[in-house]
């Protein structure tokens, strides 16, 4: 049996669920319009069929092969606990925090190419320290900013009905951040839940709210591309919500072209909650800011020994819309990996000093997934294959984007605040960097970072003591929340 793999140019993004955080990359739909069959229930199918199907991928192609496990097929009774156990090595070095796994061709193949999933279209954060459960992104056409969810809204009970309200205290205390992913219910269009919460500005409210399909649009309406005046000087900032949806390339394109339009030259690319997408899309990224260096190295991809003939070179493309930034500041929390991640490493030979990470360290994917599909059964697995490095061969940034990055700049991000808005405590951080103003450096650890800037004083979340904050994830996320952490 040889397995079809798919495309090199394209790659995902993954959200450790297990451990509740992370990120990590993986490969896009395969080539050649393969159209999944749903899974037959024969021998073909089985799980002992699908484990040898796993075990082919990872002894050909995965990328560290003296770090993979033997496990007994028959100890287990589904497929990610067997890849689970055969690369606990990598797992135990750091090197594949859960970013190999299987998932369903026709499922992940959909988000790709339309864009959408079901769910209230809100992507929500818990405080790890209080166990409270906050609203940090609301999506345009959702029901749930439709019916008052938005960024800052804390949800304190979840019920199936009004008479059924449990709170999220007691569903923390009782099941942990699985309880209340579970109570919140899987990502199906039409299923209800009565939530209540509390709004931004003390308003109590309690609303039953619908998941239906959303579009899971890549770059706001409402904040993803602005031109922010600071002191007089135009900045751009761009806020990127994933790289997995195709359409987002023509978004960047269209935002770089407001950029163009206004002369502007310092960025600011927020990335806080963005656990990566495809490869193509971050290519398109770094062409945008590619102007003058056509034909120069953007990015390698390189696999292991067996496998050096696949590896490949992206150089700098002409793209109309293309400026040459000059100062950049990345935004990251511990949700930005793999493409994010890509992006930003990807700048250092070219902005060098002028460049820094900030908010806090970003999560350590310097890897990506190819997948590798058996058709007939609906299966994809996507395996751990190569590591990316930038035109200067950087990479391994495994502890986070802070141990590379040229200057780095520690501050909280404010839920009190909208996404692109000034006074939020990382952009105001960005545009001191950017104005030449200062900062403190975030610590090279995977620890959060939650120093909030000093024009905090209106936010109720401002001052040094912001708790910090993980995505809500299932133990074993659908395709979107995947790529998507938080989303529900």
């Amino acid at each position: 049996m040889k397995p079809a793999r798919t495309a090199l140019s394209l790659v995902l993004a993954l959200q450790l669920a297990a451990c509740g955080g992370g990120g990590g990359s993986s490969s896009g739909p395969p080539t050649g319009g393969v159209t999944p069959t749903p899974t037959p229930t024969t021998a073909a199918c089985s799980l002992r069929a699908r484990q040898d199907f796993a075990d082919q991928v990872l002894n050909e192609w995965y990328l560290f092969p003296d770090l993979l496990a033997t496990a007994n097929p028959a100890s287990f009774t589904n497929l990610d606990d067997y890849l689970d156990a055969r690369v606990a090595p990598a797992r135990a070095a750091g090197r594949d925090r859960f970013f190999t796994f299987s998932t369903s061709i026709a499922e992940e193949n959909a988000l790709i190419n339309s864009g959408s999933s079901a769910g209230f279209g809100i992507r929500l954060s818990y405080d790890t320290t209080n166990r409270r459960l906050f609203v940090v992104e609301a999506y345009e056409g959702a029901n749930g900013l439709a019916a008052g969810l938005d960024r800052g809204t804390e949800i304190t009970a979840i019920g199936t009905s009004a008479t059924t309200l449990v709170s999220v205290s007691s569903l923390f205390a009782s099941g942990g951040a699985q309880a209340v992913a579970d109570a919140l219910g899987p990502s199906t269009a039409g299923l209800t839940r009565v939530l209540r919460f509390v709004q931004p500005g003390g308003a109590v409210q309690e609303r039953s709210v619908t998941k239906t399909d959303f579009a899971l649009d890549p770059i706001s309406d409402r904040y993803g591309a602005l031109i922010l005046n600071d002191g007089g000087k135009r900045v751009g900032y761009i806020n990127l919500r994933t790289f997995i949806i195709s359409d987002a390339a023509n978004q960047l394109r269209t935002a770089f072209g407001q950029f163009a339009a206004q002369g502007v030259t310092e960025l600011i690319i927020d990335l806080r909650y963005n656990g990566g997408g495809l490869v193509s899309v971050a290519d398109t990224f770094g062409d945008l800011m590619g102007a003058g260096r056509v034909g120069q190295v953007w990015s390698r991809e390189e696999l292991r020994p067996s496998k050096a003939s696949e590896n490949s070179t992206r150089q700098f493309r002409t793209e109309a819309n293309a400026i040459t930034p000059t100062k950049v500041a990345v935004i990251t929390t511990g949700s930005s990996a793999s493409a994010s991640e890509l992006v930003a490493n990807s700048l250092i030979p070219y902005v060098g000093n002028n460049l820094a990470l900030v908010g806090a360290n970003s999560f350590g994917k310097p890897v990506g997934q190819f997948g590798f599909d058996l058709a007939s059964c609906d299966l994809r697995v996507r395996a751990v294959a190569f590591r990316t490095v930038n035109a200067n061969g950087q990479g391994d940034y495994y502890t986070g984007l802070a141990s590379v990055m040229p200057n780095t700049c520690r501050a909280g991000d404010d839920i009190g605040f909208p996404l692109g808005d000034p006074r939020e405590a990382s952009i105001a951080a960005a545009l001191n960097f950017l104005g030449g103003r200062g900062c403190t450096a975030i610590s090279g650890s995977r620890t959060a970072n939650t120093v909030a800037g000093p024009t905090q004083s209106d936010s109720k979340f401002a001052g040094a003591d912001l708790p910090e904050r993980e995505p809500l994830q299932p133990r074993r996320p659908g395709p979107a929340q995947h790529e998507l952490p938080g989303l529900f």
